[in-house]
């Protein structure tokens, strides 16, 4: 009995022991509980000054100024661009951004062509329809048919003209020409030193019939510019191509007699040249007129 007691106690002590260290264990847990509490709040703590110090270096009077130079420069870089896209440098505004921003307010502004194209719109806006438009035309291209036929007349009176010229001045070149050879003459036979005398001619021409030596003086200079003017011709056609020279030739059925002068009075390899790129049946004619049989 005695024993049974004493194991009774022995269980009681055990059980009483288990319980403090039930209760130590749930102090034990209690304390660290609370520490972790405490050093969460202060940890708390800490975060809170470190974010006060960092908004007290935040409102530092130095850093405004350093705000405002920063905004700065980038509304001048944004200035800079919209000035870039407005002027189409390199194609960037009508090739890249026009399609994408064309269609949003305000901001559709900055792109270029846009007066460019109200100015296209006024240009055409005279015309009602497109027939309105093709009949302007029309009537543009009549004006511009009768100002080139009235530059063309213009032009062959002004090359007339200048033939006309030419043909005077060699009839003057041939006046010259003749006072020359007849001061030459007066210098040379008249007024030589074993000449006849001043006498001696003046009596001839004064027995001469009038009208025959106006016929002879006339003579003279006709035949003087007959041949200046064909070695005019002479000269001009040398200069030519045979081809040419040639298909000129044939548009003169009605004055051979001239175009066998002209090619009697060049040398011979360029009258062969000629002949040889003519039609047969003129050239066989010119050959016979040339003929000095």
């Amino acid at each position: 009995m005695a024993e049974k007691l004493q194991g009774n106690e022995q269980q009681t002590e055990e059980l009483q022991d288990r319980e403090s260290e039930r209760q130590r264990l749930k102090e034990e847990r209690k304390r660290l509980k609370a520490e972790q509490k405490a050093q969460k709040k202060e940890a708390k703590q800490k975060a809170r000054e470190i974010s006060d110090q960092e908004e007290e270096l935040d409102g530092d009077p130095g850093g405004l100024p350093v705000f405002l130079v920063t905004a700065f420069i980038v509304l001048i870089w944004i200035a800079i661009l919209c000035v870039l896209v407005k002027l189409d440098v390199g194609g960037v505004g009508t090739n890249v951004l026009k399609p994408l921003l064309k269609d949003v307010p305000v901001v559709n502004k900055i792109l270029p062509g846009e007066r460019r194209t109200e100015e296209e719109e006024d240009e055409y806006s005279a015309y009602s329809d497109v027939a309105d438009a093709v009949d302007q035309i029309k009537q543009l291209e009549q004006e511009l048919q009768l100002a080139q036929e009235q530059n063309l007349e213009y032009a062959n009176e002004v090359s007339a003209l200048k033939e006309e010229n030419s043909r005077l001045q060699n009839f003057e070149n041939d006046q010259l020409e003749f006072e020359r050879l007849k001061n030459e003459f007066y210098e040379e036979v008249v007024y030589a030193e074993n000449g006849p005398g001043v006498e001696e001619y003046q009596k001839y021409y004064e027995a001469m019939d009038p009208a025959t030596a106006e016929y002879l003086y006339q003579q003279v200079i006709q035949e003087t510019a007959v041949n200046r003017e064909l070695s005019d011709y002479v000269a001009t056609y040398s200069s030519m191509k045979a081809k040419e020279a040639a298909a000129i030739f044939d548009t003169m059925t009605s004055d051979l007699d001239l175009v066998a002068k002209i090619l009697k009075a060049m040398t011979a390899e360029d009258r062969a040249d000629i002949l040889q790129q003519m039609n047969e049946e003129n050239a066989a004619r010119l050959t016979k007129m040339m003929d000095p049989e």
